[in-house]
């Protein structure tokens, strides 16, 4: 059982999920984050998933497919996702190395990710 900080948190807020990933994730850690969130948009009926990466200063092509992959699943299961926070740095890392969001959509922060959501019809009311 864990007993250290919590690596990563998932909130709710209407039919809108914001995920934080608080500190750098191995790839064990990331499959687990991709499982729980692929989880909770289902129990709870989310239309819109934010993750939130802005406390990373690194991400490697493994954590970039697999937000790529979440984004996918979450598309699947209803619920539109926007990544949100990405550092400047890692921003031109992610393009240089090839592993650039262009299946993701992005925006700068919190505020402007709830916005994007809001555009898209995707944070209303609760369904159900």
């Amino acid at each position: 059982m864990n007993t250290g900080p919590a690596l990563v948190s998932i909130l709710r807020q209407g039919s809108t999920l914001v995920a934080s990933i608080h500190t750098a994730l191995n790839d064990t850690e990331m499959v687990r984050f991709q499982q729980d969130l692929i989880r909770q948009i289902g129990e709870h009926r989310a239309r819109g998933v934010i993750i939130d990466v802005a406390a990373l200063d690194v991400l490697d092509s493994f954590a970039s497919r697999t937000l790529r992959a979440v984004a996918e699943m979450a598309r699947l299961r209803g619920a539109s996702t926007v990544v949100v926070g990405i550092q400047p740095e890692v921003a031109y890392a992610m393009v240089e190395l090839g592993t650039g969001g262009d299946a993701l959509t992005t925006a700068l922060d919190l505020e402007d990710g709830l916005a994007l959501l809001a555009d898209l019809g995707q944070s209303g009311p609760a369904r159900g």
